[in-house]
This record gives structure tokens, C-alpha cells and sequence, in this order.
């Protein structure tokens, strides 16, 4: 796997794979909607409890995305190593969509159910919140310092310092009473969802999942090519 972090070999890996991956995503997320519509309404939340196929997937993946982002930036700050600063690049748009998408949906699905769209008492939302801000504050680091290798490391230290809130986020629901409801899915006595809605949850993370990693693979590519055009065109301002 270390000899993936070469940039020429990732490439020459990739190039194959990111097709299947887009190919992938689409057929899971087609499926993952289509059994979503066709699973049964929930008892209490009625129809308004499919916002679950949108949200927890968009939640659960938004954290892991986090998650790569952090390690990513270990890498590139110890190591120094370009690419692992460009997978901490490209996680950053993508990671913050989830995120967003995950707000947005978790107050829409929790003005019914809560009677409010927002509640600054809820940790599990406001912990979403700063994982969100870490993100948006990343992409703003990295485009405020004009010293690419200055704003790579600086962004890195701050990628680091967002691992923190990562099981805050996680284990909210289980440390502080409020009005987010305990974890369903990963649970120790298995998960709480009845079949006829796991299946279809379980495809649409799945295709959350794989629609990233075809996001990821294809930006950190494109990175590549990003950083040898600017630097042949360093060198030829120099042969100049």
C-alpha cells in the first residue's frame, strides 16, 4: 500500500478503478431510492421518517470523510509527502457537502418530529455544526495564504485539531441527554431498525460511501495533474 503514495503509481492504479467506482455509486444510490420509496411508513413519523435514507447516510459519511481528511493531513504534516496533501485537499469540498447536506436534512426531518428546526442545547447538532465550520475552515486557510506549502501546513495542523471533535460527534447521543435519539444503527445489542428499512439505509450509505471515494479518487488525480502543470510552468519561468 506505501508504494501507492507515489503519485505516478496511485495514478496508474486508479485510472482503471474510478470508473467502476462512478459506475458503482450510481447503481447503489439508484437502488438505495428506489427501495427507500418502497419501504413501508413508519408507524409515528409516517412518510416523513424516508428523510432517514438522506440524512444518516449524509451524517454517517460525512464523519468518515473527517476522518481521512485528519489522517491525510498526519501524513502530509510528518511526512511531507504531496500526496497525502492532496487527498487532505480533495477530502475537504466533498466532506463538507455531506456534512451540510446532513444539517439541512437533520433540521427539516427534526421540525416534525421535535417541533423545532434547531436546538443549541442538542450536543449531536452542534458538534455537526463545528465539524462542518472545521471543514469550511480548511478550504478558507488553504485559499487565504498564497505560500502553497505554507497553507498546506497550516491547514494540516488545523485538520489535525478537528480529529478531536470526531468522537464527540459520535458518542454525543450517548454522554449528554438531549433531544437527538440514541444511535440505532451501531449499537452493541445490534441494530434497532426494523429489516424492511435497514436494507434500503444500509444501500444508500453504501452508495454515499462509494460516490465519495469516485469524488476523492478523481480529484486527487486531478490534483496531480494540477501540481505538474504549475510545476513545469515554474521551470520554464526559471529556463527563461
Amino acid at each position: 500500500m506505501f508504494g501507492l503514495a507515489n503519485p505516478d503509481r496511485f495514478a496508474r492504479f486508479t485510472r482503471p478503478l474510478v470508473p467502476v467506482l462512478w459506475v458503482a455509486a450510481a447503481v447503489l444510490l439508484l437502488a438505495g431510492i428506489w427501495f427507500s420509496f418502497a419501504a413501508p411508513e413508519d408507524y409515528q413519523q409516517g412518510d416523513t421518517v424516508r428523510i432517514m435514507f438522506v440524512h444518516v447516510p449524509a451524517a454517517s459519511v460525512g464523519l468518515m470523510i473527517y476522518g481521512a481528511l485528519g489522517v491525510s493531513s498526519f501524513f502530509a504534516l510528518i511526512f511531507r509527502h504531496p500526496l497525502a496533501d492532496a487527498a487532505a485537499r480533495a477530502a475537504a469540498l466533498p466532506g463538507a457537502a455531506y456534512t451540510l447536506l446532513a444539517l439541512v436534512t437533520g433540521s427539516i426531518w427534526g421540525k416534525p418530529m421535535w417541533g423545532t428546526w434547531w436546538e443549541w442545547g442538542d450536543a449531536r447538532l452542534v458538534s455537526v455544526l463545528v465539524l462542518f465550520l472545521f471543514y469550511l475552515g480548511y478550504m478558507v486557510l488553504r485559499a487565504s495564504i498564497d505560500d502553497e506549502q505554507k497553507a498546506a501546513r497550516a491547514a494540516a495542523v488545523l485538520g489535525l485539531v478537528g480529529l478531536i471533535n470526531l468522537p464527540i460527534v459520535r458518542f454525543s447521543v450517548d454522554w449528554w441527554n438531549t433531544l437527538h435519539q440514541p444511535a440505532s444503527l451501531i449499537r452493541a445489542e445490534g441494530p434497532s431498525i426494523a429489516g424492511s428499512m435497514l436494507a434500503p439505509l444500509l444501500m444508500m450509505m453504501a452508495g454515499y460511501l462509494v460516490f465519495f471515494l469516485a469524488v476523492w479518487l478523481t480529484a486527487i488525480r486531478t490534483e496531480i495533474v494540477r501540481r505538474r502543470v504549475v510545476a513545469i510552468r515554474a521551470r520554464r519561468a526559471l529556463e527563461a
